[in-house]
């Protein structure tokens, strides 16, 4: 394999010994010391927000701005003021002037991702900047200029955007100068282990526990399926299965109620049961659980650390407090929470929160079960709201209170 391509992989985090992959990259690295337009296909979750990195990275503008902007995350009223920005008094609510993202990328590099969700007015600009270099700011007549490399990304078929009179045909070719097509995890197969590997040894890092693998049987099943959503799902999956499951080595029949896909044409290449079905739904349920015990285990880690080095942080009450903002960040690493102008309360307890940690039942029956106790107590013991939140049926929340004995 070319060194560089190595290199480059080592560089981005990028697992895979494709030959298609390494075809990606080397494109990729070819045509950054150009500065043609590049547009990147490939279904979701493939991992195309990598390519435009790698273009970045190795061009003569690697020491630029990079700016990666998700076109349909952005509402079609203001797509083109976050473009080419925007005077003051431009429109309801433009108190001042704001440059846009091809102001602030001059020089750099401008990755739009999901180009094919452009408005066709906003197509219209863009194939303006593209050609000549120029823009008006939205409420302005005065011609911009700007030198910027444009590198694009879509999931959806564009020529049948074309077709339906969605995107223009014009626009499509200059965005296609250079076309990168990055391959779907199913073609190839050889790579979805060794990223369930990795993904396997970067959550045991995360969630301090042992990390996971498969018999041999559940590795020909993950290779056997299709993977809709592609390195993205592949991550969730794995993701889940460390948190969830209480034994380490996961066999083909613990594994298969993780694969599901959506209906239609990337459906499982092993469809469960009704049953597997519920299972899995209850399997969601408890996964979210868990991250929100998590978060506010650590939360609760960080409070007691700082009552126990600082106990006249300690109040009692609701009254004489300052709590920090989310983004607060003390030069010094600490994080008061909590400050007192003055110490009413009994002093804190000494806690050790490794016991509640050691004793905490991490097991699918002990994380099912208190996920249904808090939402019963979130419902106020209302079984019926409690079984709507949970997504699972009435009946089945009433097995399973008597099967954990749930009063």
């Amino acid at each position: 394999m070319n060194e560089n391509i190595n290199n480059v992989k080592r560089r981005f985090g990028i697992i895979g010994f494709d030959p298609a992959l390494d075809h990606v990259i080397d494109v990729a690295m070819q045509v950054a010391v150009t500065d043609l337009s590049v547009l990147v296909t490939g279904e979701s979750g493939s991992g195309k927000e990598s390519v435009p990195k790698i273009i970045h990275a190795y061009s003569p503008r690697k020491t630029k701005t990079y700016i990666a902007v998700n076109c349909g995350a952005i509402p079609e009223g203001t797509i083109d003021s976050e473009l080419f920005g925007h005077e003051k008094g431009a429109f309801t609510g433009a108190v001042d002037s704001r440059k846009g993202y091809f102001e602030e990328a001059d020089g750099g590099t401008l990755f739009l991702d999901e180009v094919a969700d452009l408005p066709l007015s906003t197509q219209v600009r863009l194939l303006r900047v593209l050609e000549t270099g120029e823009y008006i700011r939205v409420g302005s007549s005065k011609v911009m200029k700007t030198n910027v490399r444009v590198v694009a990304a879509t999931n959806v078929n564009i020529a049948d955007r074309i077709a339906k009179g969605k995107f223009r045909e014009d626009l499509y070719y200059r965005l296609n100068s250079v076309p990168i097509r990055v391959p779907a995890l199913r073609e190839r197969p050889g790579d979805i282990y060794p990223l369930f590997v990795k993904f396997a040894a970067d959550f045991s890092d995360k969630y301090h526990v042992p990390t996971i693998s498969l018999t041999e049987e559940a590795q020909a099943m993950l290779r056997a399926y299709r993977w809709p959503g592609n390195v993205r799902q592949l991550k969730n999956v794995t993701e889940q299965i460390s948190i969830i499951e209480k034994e380490r080595l996961i066999d083909a029949e613990t594994l298969k109620p993780y694969l599901t896909g959506p209906v239609g044409s990337n459906l499982p290449a092993v469809m469960p049961t009704d049953s597997e079905r519920q299972d899995n739904m209850q399997r969601e349920i408890v996964f979210k659980f868990i991250a929100e015990l998590q978060r506010e285990v650590q939360e609760l880690k960080v409070t007691v650390a700082q009552l126990t080095q600082n106990p006249q942080m300690y109040v009692s009450g609701a009254h004489h407090h300052h709590v920090l903002p989310d983004n607060a960040v003390p030069a010094d690493g600490q994080y008061p929470l909590v400050t007192a102008h003055e110490h009413h309360g009994p002093e804190p307890e000494q806690y050790d929160d490794s016991e509640v940690i050691e004793d905490a039942d991490y097991s699918m029956e002990g994380l099912e079960k208190q996920a249904i106790i808090a939402a019963l107590r979130r419902n106020k013991d209302n079984r019926k709201l409690a079984a709507q939140e949970l997504g699972i049926s009435e009946r089945t929340l009433y097995r399973k209170i008597k099967e954990y004995g749930i009063s």
